[in-house]
């Protein structure tokens, strides 16, 4: 295999994984471990991966910027948080993954009595100064572009904490599940499912029918799901159908008023 065309494929598959250890591309490509070593420092230098103490993680451009990211379906988002903020209950323990819509949500809870548990630098970043909130800060990998702590660090730490609930987003949802865009991501957030009693999924309608990179769980691995009234009829039966309570919120319609 020519040097640029080996280069190319793991670049690629990088992307694909989000993070893949110098040991993983060893195995993948059949290449010794130096070589691997310089194909990443390489695409290191032309700034396509982030090197880590031993592997890389994907930096292209693939994923919309956080910022970018805040502003779409900003009303819906916002409309969305303020009803799951409603719902939470004073002193409950939450655990708040990371995401434009879950920041919402964390805006929302200024001012409250809470423990949030969180993976998210900009969700720390809110709430640290808030005197009624115990704020406890997952570590680990900080994914660039998003601020959220990820991989074996943060799976560890989410391993010994307990939350009533996890507040969560996602990349896509189709009828094989919940999507997000790299593999180290869903590992992080299915030990975030693990550590709490019931999954709540905030998005916008925007995201449904549409898959991702990483398949992270089934539908019915949500217990309840808040949206917009853009969700189809259609969807929410088959929402439904798969045990998990659907709140629908009135936005568009308020919008066109």
């Amino acid at each position: 295999m020519l040097l640029d065309e080996r280069r190319t494929l793991i670049l690629k598959f990088i992307e694909q994984e989000g993070f893949v250890s110098l040991q993983k591309l060893v195995e993948h490509f059949g290449i010794s471990e130096s070589t691997a070593r310089r194909d990443v420092e390489y695409l290191d230098g032309i700034s396509k991966v982030q090197k880590t103490r031993g592997g890389a993680a994907y930096i292209g451009e693939s994923m919309t910027s956080f910022e970018e990211r805040t502003v779409a379906a900003l009303r819906e988002k916002e409309q969305i948080a303020q009803t799951v903020a409603d719902m939470v209950e004073p002193g409950e323990v939450i655990l708040l993954d990371g995401g434009t819509t879950t920041l919402e949500v964390a805006r929302r809870l200024i001012g409250r009595a809470l423990t949030v548990v969180t993976n998210s630098v900009p969700i720390v970043n809110l709430l640290i100064n808030q005197p009624g909130i115990e704020l406890i800060s997952i570590g680990g990998y900080v994914y660039p572009k998003t601020g959220v702590a990820l991989g074996p660090i943060a799976q560890a730490a989410l391993k010994a904490v307990h939350a009533r609930r996890l507040i969560m987003s996602v990349g896509g949802i189709t009828e094989a599940g919940l999507f997000n865009s790299n593999s180290l991501l869903v590992e992080t957030e299915r030990q975030m499912m693990e550590s709490s009693d019931e999954v709540w999924v905030v998005t916008d309608s925007s995201k449904f029918g549409r898959s991702n990179l990483a398949h992270l769980a089934p539908l019915n691995s949500m217990d309840r799901l808040i949206t917009d009234d853009g969700l189809t009829d259609e969807w929410r039966q088959r929402l439904e159908d798969a045990g998990v309570e659907v709140i629908v919120l009135g936005t568009r319609a308020e919008a066109a008023v």
